[in-house]
């Protein structure tokens, strides 16, 4: 049997504009996100994140990776965030160290590829994130591409899971497959950016709304056998 699940959130990420930040919030999303990652096109400094946040009226995740936690105090504090999404190769003494300067949510982006990964993951992490994020793997980059996991990785050990860690799930999301995700993933977080957008960092308010929408609707539903599909593809 399938533990009862959480209220699932739902984060429009790499926002760069304001009026972006100001549709997600009108379209029903539970949190924004700004990425402070220099190499991302969506990249936007601490106080443009700050900016974003305020638009939105929402809690802000800062996407950040591999900052000394001094540095990532400091961002932190200047943005308004509430949550920080660390992208990099972030040990958990880091997220521990983090945790000790503020009361931030902290959710740790994974790339996997397998089973063993989030395995590894999850026994390397539960106890200091509040969340795994788990995302399409990609050699270069840290996240943002568009790449989706393999799901059926997690379904094989979702159950097992400890129910104090969050499970997030990004990368590959759009409307179009967010009510297949959430159906079959349960996801305490489902995170979108690409999929939305009709531009790197230019958000499509039509295409937010459907999948906020979308999202919605099929965490209220039980599973539908009918949606059971594309077991093996990856985008």
């Amino acid at each position: 049997m399938s533990p009862p699940r959480r209220s699932m959130r739902v984060k429009i990420c790499g926002l760069t504009r304001a009026a972006d930040a100001r549709v997600a919030a009108r379209a029903g999303a539970d949190v924004v996100g700004a990425v402070l990652v220099e190499s991302s096109p969506r990249a936007v400094s601490p106080e443009q994140a700050d900016q974003i946040g305020q638009a939105a009226g929402l809690p802000l995740a800062l996407v950040v990776a591999d900052l000394p936690v001094a540095r990532l105090v400091e961002a932190a504090r200047r943005a308004g965030a509430s949550v920080l999404q660390l992208h990099g190769h972030e040990p958990p003494e880091l997220l521990q160290a983090l945790a000790e300067e503020g009361g931030w949510e902290l959710w740790k982006a994974v790339r996997v590829r397998s089973v063993e990964e989030i395995e590894a993951a999850v026994g390397r992490y539960h106890g200091v994130a509040h969340a795994l994020l788990l995302d399409g793997w990609h050699p270069d980059q840290l996240g943002g591409t568009g790449t989706r996991f393999p799901w059926e990785a997690l379904e094989a050990v979702r159950s097992r899971i400890p129910v104090e860690l969050q499970v997030g799930v990004a990368g590959g999301l759009a409307p179009e497959n967010v009510a297949v995700a959430v159906q079959r993933l349960r996801p305490d977080i489902v995170d979108v950016s690409s999929g939305v957008e009709s531009e790197p960092g230019v958000k499509a308010p039509e295409l937010v709304a459907d999948f906020v929408r979308r999202a919605r609707t099929s965490a209220t539903h039980e599973p539908d056998p009918s949606q059971q599909v594309d077991r093996t593809e990856t985008q």
